[in-house]
């Protein structure tokens, strides 16, 4: 069972690995997202290649299966690069590493754990201050601000 297990995790890094390979331009995925991406891969397109030309266990079938993997890899690639990094697979912005790696809430939508750090609240109040005595804002919004802000902390 463990053979097994290891097995289908190195395999899954294998073809992961040859998909990043194959579609240019950087990808800073972790190790377990690589074997992950190879896996789900393998399934889908090892399963649709399977369903074609059949399991008979010849080279030619073996390698169908293969290829299959690793295009279906690549596609889920592609993929993740589209939609989830925002990212063009072609042109000048391909070849630039995403902004920030995206995190796992943000991909399954949970608010809080998107968009930049907040702010130091003391830094915030400082800018308030800045505004207030520069004429931007009055007393009343400064407060009302400053109320929010430290109900916030």
């Amino acid at each position: 069972m463990l053979v097994a297990i290891i097995q289908v995790m190195v395999s899954g890094f294998v073809i992961g690995a040859l998909a990043r390979w194959a579609i240019p331009g950087p990808d800073p995925m972790s190790v377990p997202m690589t074997i992950l991406l190879g896996i789900f891969g393998s399934f889908l397109g090892g399963g649709i290649a399977a369903a074609f030309v059949g399991t008979d266990e010849t080279s030619g079938d073996v390698f169908a299966i293969l290829i299959g993997s690793i295009v279906a890899s690549m596609l889920i690639l592609v993929l993740y690069r589209r939609f989830v990094q925002h990212r063009p697979l072609t042109g000048p912005d391909a070849s630039r590493p995403p902004a920030e790696p995206p995190h796992l809430g943000t991909m399954l939508g949970r608010p809080g754990h998107a968009g930049p750090p907040q702010r130091d609240v003391s830094e915030q109040l400082q800018k308030l201050a800045e505004l207030r005595d520069d004429g931007v804002l009055s007393d009343e919004e400064f407060e009302a601000k400053k109320a929010e802000l430290l109900g916030r902390s």
